[in-house]
């Protein structure tokens, strides 16, 4: 059967420890989504325990991120994953390998909407979205520098074999 949800009736759950990430993040998907926010890991655990989510926008730092990925995979939630001082080749790795649906750095948060709507769809289709990783590509490649994949090179390779040369 069809999912007759329009899309401001979805549920999305944001966990940042800033305040004005979880208000700017609020006021660019209210318009799109029932907006839960929590601002620690125990607040999240909360709302994971008392509600149902489409999606979930995880912090990485301060908020215990991984742990809540893995709650959220748990619960067959997509995640996203939002960070700034977690920007990194490790993290965004790990971030891949733990479920994570996206990686998306905190500076592209004005876009974000549109990353929640590329990973719903692909979901929804039952296929792994990785739309977000060619959209923010030469971004890791500008700001990781020349090389950031050779230290972990089978990992990257078989990454771009399985998502992008089906």
């Amino acid at each position: 059967m069809e999912n007759t949800q329009t899309p401001n009736e979805k549920k999305i759950l944001v966990v940042d420890d800033e305040i004005d990430i979880l208000e700017t993040l609020e006021e660019l998907l209210e318009d799109i989504f029932m907006v839960d926010t929590a601002s620690s890991f125990e607040e999240a655990v909360a709302c994971l325990k008392n509600n149902t989510y489409d999606v979930a926008i995880l912090d990485i730092m301060g908020v215990r991120g991984y742990n809540l990925l893995e709650a959220t995979n748990t619960l067959g939630i997509p995640t996203l994953m939002l960070t700034a001082h977690a920007f990194s080749p490790d993290n965004l790795k790990k971030s891949i390998e733990l479920g994570a649906d996206a990686y998306i750095p905190k500076d592209k948060m004005v876009d974000i909407s549109l990353y929640v709507e590329d990973v719903l769809t692909y979901r929804k289709r039952k296929k792994n979205n990785k739309k977000w990783y060619a959209k923010l590509g030469p971004l890791y490649d500008e700001f990781f520098g020349d090389g950031w994949k050779e230290p972990e090179k089978e990992f990257w390779d078989e990454f771009d074999k399985k998502y992008f040369e089906s």
